[in-house]
């Protein structure tokens, strides 16, 4: 009969916790988190949150997997655009 070296256990919590670590970091992508519409685009893969590609944010890609990317450096890189912000002061109570 054998049993696993001390080492060998720790190695196997360690691959676990690692294993675990990256699923949920995998979980925090914007594209798991908003969910954005995924759909072929010509000969691409387009992965967009909003109504359209004006308005909205988008990603695109050969495969899905490279459109998701995308989207999620997209989500990153958002800026406002000053024309289109609001001129109104909030109020303050």
């Amino acid at each position: 009969m054998s049993y696993a070296s001390e080492q060998g256990v720790l190695n196997g919590q360690w691959n676990a916790a690692e294993a675990a670590f990256q699923a949920e970091v995998e979980r925090q992508r914007p594209f798991f988190l908003l969910r954005p519409r995924m759909y072929p685009d010509g000969n691409m893969w387009c992965a967009l949150y909003g109504e359209n590609l004006q308005g909205g944010v988008a990603g695109f890609g050969v495969t899905p997997e490279a459109a998701a990317k995308d989207f999620d450096a997209n989500w990153r890189g958002q800026t406002l655009n000053p024309k289109s912000r609001q001129t109104k002061e909030p109020s303050h109570v």
